[in-house]
């Protein structure tokens, strides 16, 4: 455990002086001459992410100075876990005091690494704080923020449909929650088509399945969650070239997080009855598998005409849409790496955000900002709809023009979704290619955080 939490007096441990570039020049009046005048020889100024080391007469460590960002922000300790000496640390009483939540994120999220196969371990420094909620939520938003990594960095061998069924049956015996599953030919026999149509090429072993957990007071307002679970996608017969199929593995990112969400919606008792659904294929190359032109009728009695086999997130989703609209929920949230254009358009860090309310948006918009777990609103822009018709079929998976693919990808979706149903859809990236503190390249947790405290003000108001 790299944050330990102490009720009482803290153990001897080596203090963490926290300082920023716009307070070094006050905080450092609270240490001793001879620490100004090292801390001066070094040019440590409080710069984010640098630390000096501050020995003591012995020749060990008195002292480490931190430069961070701000008290809140979720990073602030990310660049020391890995980088200080096996030990054990704590705050120092003086200097930029920490948010208790911030100091046990930053410093969980520094720590982790994805090392499940590598041959040798690692002893990390462990930080010291007294017990309280802020520190509590920020391990459990940690936990569940590397729980989505390792799930999204955990190879397409390891990470099949029946491994994410695993991963969810894992989840709900640990939250008493009750799970379904739909899996192979129950599909067709339970009005799940378009799941089983992108998935049956599948070798035996790694079936298409439709996963349900649900958990809550049945009396509760209804929050179901939706997560692309695409456990590898070779494109299909419309085939990947071999650099778009590299970082494949990461398509069941949308699954990951809605199951890294759900976990903390659950394990912070958020008073809604949750509803998390997880369609699970793997868009294999086999006889069987589906083909351009294909055309199939979907849950809710839509056809669908397939214009392009690596176009297969919405295909699956929009049966586990449909099944989540019968409920009449309160809120559908789908997450999905569904397209490409949403990362040329927004890049890596900026998942897309899909709302039919303009001002859910902006709320929305401003709180990941505020969160430093960013989204940003594109259009469900209604006179794209041309671009997703066709004349054999009510719609194509595919648009007719290069042009706006994650507006087209966004309005396939709604498609699926009543007028009235409230409804969002993130469209994400869930992988980090820059490596900076407490964000190392690899799978990451998009939105999660921004979208806990906006259900927390949503239902607990």
């Amino acid at each position: 455990m790299t944050v330990t939490l102490v009720a009482k007096k803290l153990p001897a441990s080596t203090p963490i002086f926290c300082t920023s570039t716009a307070t070094w020049t006050q905080d450092r009046q609270a240490l001793s001459a001879p620490q100004r005048a090292w801390a001066q020889s070094t040019g440590f100024s409080g710069k984010a992410d640098s630390h000096l080391l501050l020995p003591d007469e012995e020749g060990g460590v008195a002292l480490v100075l931190a430069g961070v960002r701000a008290a809140d922000d979720p990073y602030a300790l990310s660049a020391l876990p890995q980088a200080l000496p096996a030990g054990r640390y704590r705050l120092h009483v003086d200097g930029l005091g920490l948010d208790p939540q911030a100091a046990a994120l930053s410093w969980s999220l520094g720590d982790y690494v994805f090392d499940a196969y590598k041959a040798r371990g690692r002893v990390g420094a462990e930080l010291l704080l007294a017990q309280g909620p802020e520190a509590e939520r920020g391990i459990a938003v940690a936990g569940a923020m590397t729980a989505v990594r390792d799930l999204v960095n955990t190879p397409a061998e390891a990470m099949g449909p029946q491994h994410l069924e695993a991963a969810v049956k894992m989840l709900a015996k640990a939250h008493k929650a009750k799970v379904k599953v739909w899996e192979g030919e129950a599909l067709l026999k339970a009005n799940f088509p378009a799941i089983h149509a992108v998935g049956r090429a599948a070798a035996a072993d790694r079936q298409p399945r439709l996963i349900e957990l649900t958990w809550g007071d049945a009396k509760a307002p209804l929050l179901s969650l939706v997560g692309k679970g695409v456990c590898f996608d070779s494109g299909g017969l419309d085939i990947k070239p071999a650099d778009g199929m590299r970082l494949m593995k990461k398509d069941m990112g949308g699954a990951a997080n809605a199951i890294g969400l759900g976990l903390l919606v659950m394990a912070l008792k958020l008073p809604v009855r949750l509803q998390l659904l997880i369609p699970a294929v793997e868009n294999a190359i086999s006889g069987n598998a589906f083909r351009p032109g294909d055309i199939f009728r979907t849950r809710s009695g839509q056809t669908i005409e397939i214009g392009n086999t690596d176009a297969e997130g919405r295909v699956i989703l929009c049966d586990a849409l449909t099944y989540a609209a019968e409920g009449k929920p309160d809120l559908i949230v789908d997450m999905a790496t569904l397209t490409g254009a949403a990362r040329v358009a927004l890049g890596a860090e900026l998942p897309a955000l899909f709302t039919r309310d303009t001002a859910q948006g902006r709320e929305l918009t401003d709180l990941g900002l505020a969160e430093k777990d960013p989204l940003w609103p594109l259009p469900l822009w209604q006179g794209y709809q041309v671009l997703i018709d066709t004349p054999v079929a009510d719609i194509s998976n595919s648009g007719s023009s290069p042009l706006a693919g994650a507006i087209t990808a966004a309005l396939f979706l709604e498609r699926f979704i009543p007028a009235d149903q409230p409804w969002l859809h993130i469209d994400l990236f869930a992988w980090n290619p820059l490596a900076r503190p407490g964000r190392p390249v690899g799978g990451e947790a998009q939105t999660i955080r921004t979208l806990l405290h906006w259900l927390e003000r949503r239902y607990s108001a």
